[in-house]
């Protein structure tokens, strides 16, 4: 039995994998179930429209914030620990998630939660770039992206099924066993890893700096419709946002070891792999953010049937993204980005067709163009990225290209809705106009739009039919938004994007890196 369990440099490598791998399993399945379970919290827990950004964005945010953070310690302090680390958070804070009492619980769970995943997600990166040798790393990124879109494809359907025959609640104790097979694959067959070639500081000021201006930047954005654009607050947000983006940059080059090495962006690959990872998440979280609602709130799917038509989107990125993984390798990632970008552009242009009655029929077409856009994108993207920066860097690489995704996904929420919001106030001043439906009312409709019920069957059919008019209007006209990031991110991949594939790390280094890494474990 001993010697069929037996590990050896052959095999172990794929058991990193996997390890890595189950990690971000959990990790992706909570951006999708969480999206399709929102009209059932709202019921569960009252919470508005607001609250549903936050419940997606403070774990984008901490998630965004504490990345670089994350890689930076897992080169300091060993990957695989601060790996483990990052799991055990995750996981106590979605069993907090899943005790909520009320929206603040809540809201501070998913706050902790994504500092957990902050832990995790670099280190699966990192663990994997300075396991696999060049030749074959675009197999092995290929495979943890599939496995990321594994968990997006199954998300919906297993959420909605939880949030509508069990609870919303066990979508997050669904992250307990899983947490516990990636700590038991990672103490069995991971090697610790870490930068060895210097002593290492870690840069606080440039945490903090950081922190408060993505925080307050987000804040702004997420509130500026309720709070006012012109109001003393968000103008004050706007401030703290615009002074710590700036005090960050004159931090880093000041400190002895930066949090983000600049120095990494002189690779044109690298620059344009990160812009391209924040245009493809702000354009999909915001797309599955408010599709999710549309299919619940406007055509009155359950939240089992709206995970299902999920599915042929999230399918495209599991079959697809293995394949352009290896692609990657033999043509380079340029076109395949150049392609993807392009699909998913034009798959949320279809998006902004749609009306009231338009339904599924609409959706379909669009879902399996943009599953197809991103899986093109999202596995050449990484490898891009990896295989432009040294593998000792492997660590605080990951880190940026991981902030970069998640910082766009928070943007992508939260710019769209506050277009959102801002459009659907107009639609319904002017749906509503004449009607003895009060300034105030209208307010609350707002807030209340894609919240769950819209307490529908106690207000007149005029003013549901104006709701979800507006609801759709705003929707429709948000999407145009996502498409022109999409667009933009196309040029600027081909502008940037080596057109070969990415020049390798020295061999010589890579592994000189692999015999630190066993040497430290």
């Amino acid at each position: 039995m001993t010697d069929r369990i037996r590990l050896n440099e052959g095999n172990r490598r794929w058991w990193t994998l996997a390890a890595m791998c189950f990690a971000l399993f959990m990790i992706m399945l909570d951006n999708t179930v969480v999206n399709v379970a929102l009209p059932s919290i709202q019921d569960d827990l009252g919470v508005s429209l607001s609250g549903l950004e936050w419940t997606v964005n403070i774990y984008t945010l901490t998630f965004a914030v504490l990345l670089v953070t994350g890689g930076r310690l897992g080169d300091i302090l060993g990957r695989r620990k601060m790996f483990l680390f990052g799991v055990v958070v995750f996981a106590v804070s979605s069993a907090a998630i899943g005790f909520s009492p009320g929206e603040g619980w809540l809201i501070a769970g998913r706050a902790l939660q994504g500092a957990g995943a902050a832990f995790m997600m670099p280190a699966t990166l990192s663990i994997i770039t300075v396991t696999f040798p060049p030749e074959e790393r675009g197999k092995a990124i290929g495979t943890w992206a599939g496995v990321s879109a594994l968990a997006l494809a199954i998300g919906p359907v297993v959420g909605g099924a939880l949030a509508e025959y069990v609870s919303w609640r066990a979508i997050f104790f669904l992250n307990l066993p899983v947490a516990v097979g990636a700590v038991v694959v990672t103490l069995f067959a991971t090697h610790e890893s870490r930068d060895e070639t210097k002593q290492h500081t870690i840069d606080w000021p440039g945490i903090v700096a950081l922190s408060v201006g993505l925080s307050a930047l987000v804040l702004a954005l997420v509130e500026g419709n309720a709070w006012g654009w012109g109001s003393t607050r968000i103008v004050a947000l706007l401030a703290a946002a615009v002074g710590g983006v700036v005090a960050f940059a004159l931090i880093e080059p000041r400190v002895r070891e930066p949090m983000v090495e600049f120095s990494l962006f002189r690779s044109r690959t690298f620059l344009g792999a990160n812009f391209v990872a924040f245009v493809v998440s702000f354009a999909m979280f915001a797309m599955f953010f408010f599709t999710a609602l549309y299919m619940q709130n406007i055509l009155g799917y359950s939240a089992v049937q709206a995970g299902v038509r999920f599915l042929p989107s999230t399918l495209m990125i599991v079959l697809i993204a293995p394949l352009a993984g290896r692609l990657a390798d033999r043509v380079g990632p340029r076109p395949l980005m150049v392609t993807g970008l392009t699909l998913t552009a034009f798959a949320l242009f279809l998006q902004t067709r749609i009306t009231v009655d338009t339904g599924y029929g609409l959706l379909l077409p669009a879902f399996v163009v943009m599953g197809i856009g991103m899986a093109l994108v999202m596995s050449p993207m990484s490898t891009a990225a990896m295989n432009s920066v040294a593998p000792e860097k492997a660590g605080v690489g990951s880190g940026i290209l991981s902030m970069s995704r998640m910082v766009g996904s928070t943007f992508g929420v939260a710019a769209i809705g506050a277009l959102f919001q801002h459009l659907a106030r107009n639609e319904l001043a002017d749906k509503l106009a004449g009607t003895g439906v009060t300034a105030g009312q209208r307010e609350q409709l707002v807030h209340s739009l894609g919240a769950g019920s819209q307490g529908g069957e106690s207000l007149p059919p005029a003013v549901v039919s104006a709701s979800h008019d507006a609801f759709v209007h705003a929707f429709a006209n948000g999407m145009w938004l996502s498409a022109s990031v999409a667009a933009v991110g196309a040029l600027v991949a081909f502008w940037l994007i080596a057109p070969k594939t990415a020049k390798q790390p020295d061999p010589a280094r890579l592994q000189e890196a692999t015999a630190e890494a066993i040497s430290a474990s």
